[in-house]
Order: structure tokens, then sequence, then C-alpha cells
């Protein structure tokens, strides 16, 4: 693997010369990684998208494989090229990005791993699956000069821009606390057998870093989300994006000080992780505190701040100032609404999705890494919070977090969990 590792850097070289020498009409090669779920997302926006060629496609389930590589046929597009293994896929020199989204616990890992190859990179959220990786991940794009946006959506809306921007203007007065929401229907996984490994999919693959785990449906397609080997709940599911906007609009990076509390409740069942968790975040801005709370809950939600399209969903981020509130919706367009004075009256709001792909292959034209919306580097910082407070749901306590040390101040059990143990050879390196 070291040996692939320096043949994939010194590849790179080769391919540095592609970085902001794309015209508007020339094409950009892009192979999508991961694409049952939210991978199939990707393949809808890039073929979409004028002068970009969906170049490859890669997935350790060859039924998911090829039922996608004839998806984009049926979009009249060419068929590309298939592959189980992402590492194959990078040989080709001739791709200019990778667009992942496949679970959790490989971000990190492929996402070095194409930036060694000399790829730009769009991964998924959140981008690692531990404390560990999220600074491994920012230092590959540094290292490697690579471009690597974030799948944190809201970072592309101008919706969201221009409600962020109306927080630092004072739209809302004296910022002193954000809440995010991740209200969602989610019913019980229920138990699964273990079973032999399904026919055409390369689960060695699959697993790449985890460790080795007896095959059941469970810990595959989609519910590995609800176990710690592979995902990191609903609040690196969902809440990652709300978690992100928070800290957006509230203008800060690490926390001081987390504490998160709450439980697996109502279901008997596989699920790992906690369907129910409060957790409150506590920054230094400036000498001043601030603070942020985050709420999961699984099951039948009240609507707050004008919050969901109706339903049990109740999905966004709001803002509280002296001069009033503010909530972004993440499940309705991405549309934000402000309500002023003790009367609450409405007063500035917007609607726009944005497009999250469009700014990655935008950015990759023009070479400029101030062109992301969503750059690894913010994305990275995002993520550190989810990680934190899973951790101290797993504890049992507050954490005191110390950014310049990257560590929990008096608390080895904490620290022991920020870098998990990998399977070889699929370790994400000390050194990038």
């Amino acid at each position: 693997m070291e040996r692939r590792h320096f043949l994939l850097a010194s590849a790179a070289a080769g391919l540095s010369g592609r970085l902001g020498k794309a015209s508007p009409n020339e094409t950009v090669r892009v192979a999508c990684v991961g694409v049952r779920s939210q991978g199939q997302a990707h393949l809808i926006h890039y073929g979409e998208m004028q002068n970009v060629e969906i170049a490859a496609v890669c997935d350790i389930d060859e039924s998911v494989l090829n039922s996608r590589l004839n998806d984009v046929e049926k979009m009249g597009r060419k068929r590309p090229a298939g592959y189980t293994d992402i590492r194959k896929l990078l040989e080709d020199k001739s791709i200019d990005a990778i667009s992942i989204a496949t679970p959790n616990h490989s971000h990190t890992l492929q996402t070095i791993w194409a930036c060694q190859a000399g790829k730009h990179v769009y991964v998924e959220k959140p981008c690692s699956h531990d404390m560990f990786e999220a600074r491994q991940i920012a230092a590959a794009a540094k290292k490697y000069d690579r471009l690597v946006q974030h799948g944190t959506n809201s970072r592309s809306s101008g919706a969201a821009q221009e409600a962020i921007r109306q927080i630092m203007e004072g739209l809302i007065g004296d910022v002193y606390m954000a809440r995010g929401l991740c209200f969602k229907w989610r019913d019980t996984i229920g138990r699964k057998p273990v079973e032999p490994v399904p026919a055409g999919v390369h689960y060695d693959l699959w697993l790449g870093p985890a460790p080795l785990h007896d095959f059941t449906q469970n810990r595959f397609h989609y519910n590995w989300h609800w176990f710690w080997d592979y995902g990191n709940g609903d609040l690196g599911n969902q809440g990652i994006h709300q978690v992100d906007v928070c800290r957006w609009g509230l203008g800060v990076q690490y926390p001081t000080k987390v504490s998160a509390i709450g439980g697996h409740f109502m279901f008997d069942d596989d699920q790992e992780t906690p369907n129910t968790l409060i957790a409150s975040y506590e920054f230094d801005k400036g000498g001043k505190k601030v603070m942020m709370e985050f709420e999961v809950r699984h099951w039948n939600s009240n609507q707050e701040a004008g919050l969901g399209a109706g339903g049990s969903n109740c999905v966004g981020s709001i803002f509280y100032g002296s001069k009033g509130y503010m909530s972004i919706d993440s499940e309705d367009s991405l549309k934000y609404r402000t309500f002023l004075g003790k009367a609450q009256e409405p007063g500035p709001s917007g609607a726009d999705p944005g497009n999250n792909w469009a700014n990655f292959i935008s950015a990759v034209r023009s070479g400029k890494h101030s062109d992301l919306n969503a750059p690894i580097e913010e994305g990275a910082i995002s993520t550190t919070l989810v990680h934190l407070a899973n951790i101290s749901y797993r504890v049992g306590r507050t954490l005191h977090f110390d950014a310049d040390s990257y560590s929990c101040v008096g608390d080895a059990e904490a620290n022991a969990m920020f870098r998990r143990k990998y399977r070889e050879p699929f370790v994400v390196p000390e050194r990038v």
C-alpha cells in the first residue's frame, strides 16, 4: 500500500496542470464512488451539467453498480467505466475529480487516496469517522493542493448565505445561542441474523478500515448509520448539516465544553447509536460565551419556528438574538424566516436550495480554493462537533475541549476515542 501511495502521489505532478486550466467548454471528467443511495443524487446532478462527463462509477455491490451504469446511459450519456475497487479507479490519470458517497467509515481514507492520486474530491458528510480523521483529511487536501468540497449542501444555498449574512449584519441583534434540530421519523430496524454475503458484494472492500464482522442486512445498506463501526448516528447522518449551519451562523470554530445525554428509546433492535440525543456546546467567541444546542429525536415532533413541511419531520437551525430569532429550514427547499421584536413580527425571508455539486465543478474549473462554498477545512471542524457530542454521550460526562492541543483536558478515556483501530491494509496514515 505504501508503494501504491508513492506511485499515485508521483502521478499527481503530471495532473496538477489541470488545476485551473479548464475553460468553461472543456470537459471535466468525474468518477462517482458509492452510488446506491446519496450517490445516486451525485450521478443525477453531474448528469445535468454541461461539459461534465461521468467517466466512471464505482460500487462494491455489483448489482448496484450495473444498475447505475445503465442509469447513466438512460440519461443519454456515454456508458462509464465500472469499478468495484476505488484504488483501481484512481489509476486512471484522465479522471479529474472523485465524488464520494460511501459509508462514513471510508470517507477519509478514500479522500486521502484520491488527493494522493491528484484528484479533486467531493466527499459526503460527515467527512470523517472520528476526530483523528478530521485532521488528516484537511491535511491531505492542503499537502496535495487539491480542491475538496464537503457535502454540507447548505453552504451553497443562496438563502442560507443570505440568512447568515443578515445575522452577521445584526438583523436579530446580539446572537447568544443557536439550536440545531433533527426530528425525523425513524422506525425500528428490527433484528437481522448473520447470513452469507450476497452474491456480487465485495464485502472486504465495503468493510475497508472497519473491524471484521459477520454479514447482516442491518450492518449493510443504509442501516450501517446506526452502528459505531461505520456510522455516527443521526447526529452524523442528517444532523451534521444543521450543526454546520449553527456553527457558521454563530461565527465560531471549536467548542470549549460539550455535554450530551440521550439513549435508544422505544425499540428493542440492533441499533447501537442513540435515537434520542441532546447535546450542548459552549464556545468562547472573542472572550464572550455563546451556546449551541443540538437535538435528535426519532419519532413524532411538533413544529418549531416554522420549521418542517408538516408531518413528523422538523429539521433545521434556529438562531436567537437580542432583537429576534431566525430559522433556516433544511426540509423545505432551504428557506429562512425571521421573527423580530417582542411581537415576533415577520422579517426578511428567502428560499433557494443551491447546488453544492455545481459549485464544486465551478471551483475545479477556476482552480481557486476560495471558490469552494463548503471547503473541507470548514467541514472538518463541524464534523468534530459531531464526534465530541457522541464521545460525551458514550463516556457519560461533560468534555472540556482544548483546541490548541486537540484534546479533552484530563480525560484519557475520551481522548482514546479520538482514533479507532484500523483493519490492515485500510489504514488512515499518521502522516498523509
